[in-house]
């Protein structure tokens, strides 16, 4: 197994600290609003680096985050929290709004066939571990309190900015407005904010510097040594994460523990929208949903991202889009045909063997994500093989690509309706696909009449027999 760690900036082996066992870190959503699909983009490369890891014969324990208090407008430590500012705009209280965008996230990750993570751990319920981790680093002499807050310094450290490569002395040099006044360096970072920082905020807890809030960073390192300890495997996230956020959690970290935090950092690049990366800051992001509207399935969305490699940018158009739903159709059409010849075989031959080998090899390779699906591609069409071999090979790869190939054959064989019936829900298919939403909407409506409800899943639409 060979992953790029982006400390090193090359490709390395990978050698987990415990034989057999990995411990696999992940940035979870701020919870203020949908996420977008540059954001599930990444969770996506997540999934399938744990797939992969586990096709490589490791165990492994993933743990992701929920941030629903702390985290600022701006990275650093300036504007107002993102909760209280929805809060603000929606008139509802933090918490609901926290619980609502929660649940539409991992309604999201469940549409993508995600794996959920083992352990997902809410900022808000591990205040006193974040409390204990401050007080270590004010121990250790890396603290400062100004103005009621409570500062990281990164002067009291030798390599501050060591995976983002920050030159120090060009940053102080170049810093023309220091946003915060309190701050003796420009880069310091909060640890905990106080009333000082926001009048009526309404998620604050009892600490030892004042009734107040954690910053942003802190609740990474805190949660992630609490569940993975103080040496773990592999951090993940987005390429956006590695100058402020994932900069901040290792000088904090390693300056409380002493030593090296991770082993392995892993990024995934940007989604492009035109010219610029997708961001909710801009505006006019697009959600899972929106697309679902347009009459796509969520798993459309996931081979488009295979389609390109997650430490490249990848450019997001509706004409892409659709290539990808066609392609993955095409691919269920296949796998569906194939299931009425034969099951899968139990002993593949030995042709379909070098095939998932080479794909293992791809996915083993940095998650040589385009590779694996061409070789998907080849299989499927490989005339030597027979369909039993054929369903197995797909089935092998399907368990790291996660397109639901065996699952969708399995809803399709036990759909309901008669020849007459199916022949409309393929039309009311292609209908969607041309954007045709009246002319679906019409015989959906039929297929009621007829005793049936369309069901969309996230393998295709089946009917349902009206009782």
């Amino acid at each position: 197994m060979k992953l790029y760690n982006t400390m090193s900036r090359r490709i390395e082996d990978f050698v987990p600290i415990v034989p057999g066992q990995v411990s696999m870190y992940c940035c979870g959503p701020t919870v203020y609003n949908y996420a977008h699909i540059g954001n599930l983009r990444t969770y996506i490369f997540e999934d399938i680096l744990k797939r992969t890891l586990r096709r490589a014969g490791y165990s492994v324990k993933h743990v992701m985050n929920i941030t629903d208090v702390g985290h600022l407008t701006g990275d650093g430590d300036d504007g107002e929290d993102k909760m209280e500012k929805t809060a603000r705009e929606t008139g509802k209280s933090v918490w609901d709004i926290a619980a609502f965008y929660t649940e539409a996230f991992f309604n999201d990750e469940k549409a993508l066939n995600i794996i959920r993570p083992d352990i997902v751990c809410k900022a808000t319920d591990h205040i006193q571990d974040m409390i204990d981790l401050i007080k270590r680093l004010e121990d250790r002499g890396h603290t400062y309190t100004a103005g009621g807050n409570v500062y990281f310094s990164i002067d009291s450290i030798d390599d501050y900015g060591k995976l983002a490569r920050l030159n120090i002395d060009e940053l102080k040099s170049g810093a023309r407005i220091e946003v915060d006044s309190n701050k003796k360096n420009p880069k310091d970072f909060v640890l905990w904010f106080t009333n000082s920082k926001f009048a009526g905020q309404a998620m604050t807890w009892d600490s030892p510097w004042g009734r107040g809030y954690p910053g942003w960073h802190i609740e990474c390192s805190a949660m992630s040594m609490k569940y993975l300890g103080e040496h773990f495997d592999i951090h993940c996230g987005g390429i956006d994460a590695i100058p402020v956020h994932h900069t901040n959690e290792i000088a904090q970290s390693e300056a409380a523990t002493g030593k090296t935090w991770v082993n392995y950092w892993c990024h995934g690049e940007f989604l492009l929208m035109g010219n610029a990366k997708m961001s909710k800051s801009s505006g006019g992001f697009v959600t899972l949903q929106t697309l679902i509207g347009k009459g796509y399935n969520a798993l459309d969305y996931r081979y488009f991202c295979l389609t390109g490699h997650y430490r490249s940018q990848l450019r997001f158009s509706y004409d892409a889009l659709d290539a990808a739903k066609s392609a993955r159709e095409g691919i269920m059409e296949r796998i569906g045909q194939l299931k009425k010849e034969a099951a899968p075989a139990d002993q593949p031959s030995s042709k379909a063997e070098e095939y998932m080998k080479a794909f293992d090899e791809a996915m083993e390779n940095d998650l040589g994500a385009p590779q694996a699906l061409s070789l998907l591609w080849k299989m499927l069409k490989d005339g030597e093989l027979s369909a039993a071999d054929k369903l197995a090979a797909a089935y092998h790869m399907d368990e790291i690509l996660g397109l639901g190939l065996k699952e969708a054959v399995a809803q399709k064989a036990e759909a309901a309706g008669t020849e007459e019936e199916m022949k409309l829900l393929e039309e009311r298919a292609q209908a969607k696909k041309a954007k045709d939403f009246k002319r679906a909407d019409e015989i959906r409506d039929e297929l009621k009449r007829r005793g049936y409800i369309v069901k969309d899943t996230p393998s295709g639409a089946i009917l349902e027999r009206i009782v």
